[in-house]
């Protein structure tokens, strides 16, 4: 997602996208390359977020590293995640989904 004055962010991000399925295709079939582009993952004081935090987050609440590392997890097991390359994974609770209006 863009916000005003992101443009260094979100063309890195883009970027790195580009990377990532340029490499797949590069370093086929050897090697799997895919990119995990977390959301909001809280990583020090989780019991001192607000309800609205997280309720913000159609998952029904905000991410933990845990969550992040379970994703991680399958892409690194080749038996489960074997025929998965050149993808992004968006791990964010369901945030870019979601429509959200400025008042």
């Amino acid at each position: 997602m863009s916000e005003p004055n992101t443009e260094s962010y979100s063309a890195s991000k883009g970027g790195l996208l580009g990377l990532t399925h340029a490499l797949a295709i590069s370093l086929a079939p050897d090697v799997r390359v895919n990119c995990v582009s977390p959301g909001w993952i809280e990583t020090k004081n989780y019991s001192g977020l607000r309800q609205k935090d997280h309720k913000q987050h159609p998952a029904g609440r905000v991410g933990r590293p845990g969550d992040v590392a379970e994703l991680v997890s399958w892409l690194l097991d080749g038996k489960r995640s074997g025929f998965v390359t050149g993808a992004n994974f968006v791990i964010d609770g369901g945030m870019t989904r979601k429509m959200i209006y400025q008042e």
